[in-house]
């Protein structure tokens, strides 16, 4: 049975009283890291375990490195495991409302290979407003081994392959904010600006003021008109640490153009290296 790469609360709730998927809370707050927990510890939806991005959605990053390099395979397969997730368990994860943070659970878990996922449209938020239950509780959760698989494909770009893609006719799309992306303002990196070549498409555009992701045919309509005859295969998602990156990826996904890679390090990554060059303004 195919499941996701969204669902509804409604339909959220119904399936974890036939126990039949397994909730994860990734609620995170980029400039005040303990909060995402603190709220978790506040209430959640019932059985969620809590995912912090930091820690299990990422690894600490080492020299050179953007702000959230991606896990180890292993280690992200034995955190999944610590969880109590099966192979062939279907996985929802939730963030406050967006699904900013929560794509990024969402991707990875396309990352080892895992088919059964989806991201709660409207998040905690939605969650609340259907008035369904919210524990303080953590769940009681039996630790399994996952076997994590390796992707039919590449999914990653590295640094070093960007511009050579770009030049090839890749599609390097920025889901940071416009004002970002223009290089006005920089509220967590140390420069501003954008990659030579890069595209920007702000992740907020995929969802509606609630949070809620917009019809897949309107994102369709906007995702082929940015590709511009590309495939979906040849669009590259950075952001500014890979995260809100895989948000892009996942709107790809709703509107039925999977395939698109993610640029890990992305600009936290980029701007490591003073001799890479920097572009600000609205062109690419």
């Amino acid at each position: 049975m195919t499941f996701g790469p969204l669902i509804d609360a409604k339909a959220l709730a119904r399936e974890l009283d036939l126990g039949r998927c397994v909730v994860v809370d990734c609620r995170f707050t980029l400039t005040d890291p303990p909060a995402g927990r603190a709220a978790y510890e506040r209430g959640h939806i019932p059985g969620a375990r809590y995912a912090h991005l930091d820690d299990d959605l990422a690894r600490h990053p080492r020299a050179g490195e953007g702000r959230h390099p991606l896990p180890e395979r292993e280690r992200f397969a034995a955190t999944l495991g610590r969880w109590g997730i099966g192979r062939d368990d279907a996985v929802v994860a939730y963030d406050e409302g967006s699904g900013a943070i929560a794509a990024r659970l969402w991707w990875l878990l396309g990352w080892v290979g895992h088919a059964r996922r989806a991201v709660l449209d409207g998040g905690f938020a939605a969650w609340q407003e259907a008035g369904l239950p919210v524990v303080q509780s953590p769940p009681d959760v039996r630790a399994r081994r996952y076997e994590a698989a390796r992707p039919a494909r590449d999914e990653v770009v590295a640094t070093d392959a960007i511009a050579a893609a770009v030049a090839a006719g890749d599609l390097l799309v920025d889901a940071r904010a416009a004002p970002r992306y223009r290089g006005e303002q920089e509220p967590i990196d140390p420069k501003a600006g954008h990659v030579p070549g890069a595209r920007n498409r702000a992740f907020s555009a995929n969802v509606t003021a609630a949070g809620r992701f917009r019809p897949p045919a309107e994102l369709r309509a906007e995702l082929t008109e940015l590709l511009g005859g590309r495939a979906p295969e040849r669009l590259i998602a950075m952001c500014g640490s890979g995260v809100t990156a895989c948000h892009l990826l996942l709107a790809m996904e709703v509107a039925g153009l999977p395939g698109g890679r993610l640029y890990e390090g992305s600009w936290s990554e980029w701007i490591r290296d003073p001799s890479r060059p920097i572009r600000t303004g609205g062109e690419p």
